[in-house]
């Protein structure tokens, strides 16, 4: 059996391109070469396009975009090219493509713009299509759509930058009154990985948290604070999801910060979750309720909290190009399911053509 050309594309214009890297690397590193020709792209912090053929080591340390190792490349939405155009001196050859893994994190790869551009090329691709892409990525829309399944989740109030520039004081007083209390949490709605994240203690700390999201988004989430167990599931597949078992996330930081996911490894992860049984099953069961109602494919993490008074679930938010790094929750809860690494990027894969195909 002929082999499958899979591109996998890294990096990117983002806040998380560091993130990417690393997952990128992990994924390269677990792709079954005997299944699958392997097509490395990276793109920089400034949005150039680059035929990747250096070492894998050398992705996850930033150290890949050296002239010896890129060729500048794009990918074009014309879908009779159906692949990558490379540009070497020797002239314009084509890579044909059968399917493409964006390990791409967010804005201008998890946001629905990556997602896009392979639709109009015509090329599958491994995670949620256009408008789940887009409206995961953006908590806001997240927690509207997700209002509607009578899934738990924190109350919230929605904060505007352009409000918030007219008159700073009655945003700050709107969302203390409509949550009533603190301390509270301030959230950029389309940055992942906790990036611009702050906990409010009091009116002052919500003021300087809001100016500080307000540098990386135009709409800003301020949400209830729920003390309680973090935990996540994995969710497989597209029309009929399957639900991983639950983990539980215990940072040693006050909570679950950029750095306590990525550089702090002395944070403790615990599969299954300490939680009851009946617990583990209803957050499942609403991970994939979640994971239906906003249209997804392929995969994505739901994480939630357990409330440590009444054991209620709360929906937090959910991921739909969840890190896939070597401390990642998202394979390792597959793995405790039985599925290894290189299986589950196999069907990973398999379900990206079967959804562009089906």
């Amino acid at each position: 059996m002929s082999k499958r050309s899979v591109a996998v594309i890294f990096g990117g214009a983002s806040s998380e391109y560091e993130v990417s890297l690393r997952s990128a690397s992990f994924v390269i590193s677990g792709v079954d070469r005997e299944k699958y020709d392997l097509t490395m792209v990276g793109i920089t912090k400034k949005g150039q396009w680059f035929l990747y053929t250096g070492p894998e080591n050398a992705i996850a340390d930033d150290s890949w975009n050296r002239p010896e190792y890129v060729t500048p490349a794009v990918l074009p939405p014309d879908p009779s090219y159906h692949g990558l155009l490379v540009f070497s001196p020797d002239g314009v050859r084509t890579i044909p493509l059968d399917a493409v893994f964006p390990v791409l994190h967010g804005k201008n790869g998890e946001d629905g713009t990556m997602q896009g551009l392979l639709e109009l090329a015509g090329i599958p691709y491994v995670g949620c299509g256009v408008a789940a892409s887009a409206n995961t990525m953006d908590k806001a829309l997240t927690k509207k759509v997700v209002e509607g399944t009578g899934v738990r989740q924190a109350r919230y109030y929605l904060a505007l930058r352009y409000d918030f520039e007219r008159n700073a004081e009655a945003v700050v007083a709107a969302a203390a009154e409509t949550l009533g209390a603190f301390p509270v949490f301030v959230k950029p709605c389309s940055q992942g990985s906790s990036v611009g994240v702050a906990k409010a203690n009091n009116l002052l700390e919500l003021a300087e948290g809001l100016t500080e999201a307000f540098k990386l988004d135009t709409k800003v989430l301020v949400e209830e604070f729920i003390d309680g167990h973090e935990v996540e599931c994995a969710v497989l597949g597209n029309l009929e999801p399957q639900a991983s078992t639950v983990g539980e996330i215990a940072p040693t930081q006050e909570f679950y910060t950029f750095d306590a996911k990525y550089k702090d490894e002395s944070s403790r992860l615990y599969i299954p979750a300490h939680i009851t049984e009946e617990q583990l099953a209803t957050v499942r069961q609403d991970a994939v309720r979640v994971y239906t109602a906003l249209g997804c494919r392929g995969l994505s993490r739901v994480d939630f909290f357990v409330t440590h008074d009444s054991g209620e679930v709360v929906f937090n938010e959910l991921n739909a190009i969840p890190g896939f790094t070597s401390i990642s929750m998202y394979p390792k809860l597959f793995d405790y399911e039985g599925i290894g690494y290189a299986e589950l990027l196999d069907r990973l894969i398999s379900l990206a053509l079967e959804e562009h195909n089906g």
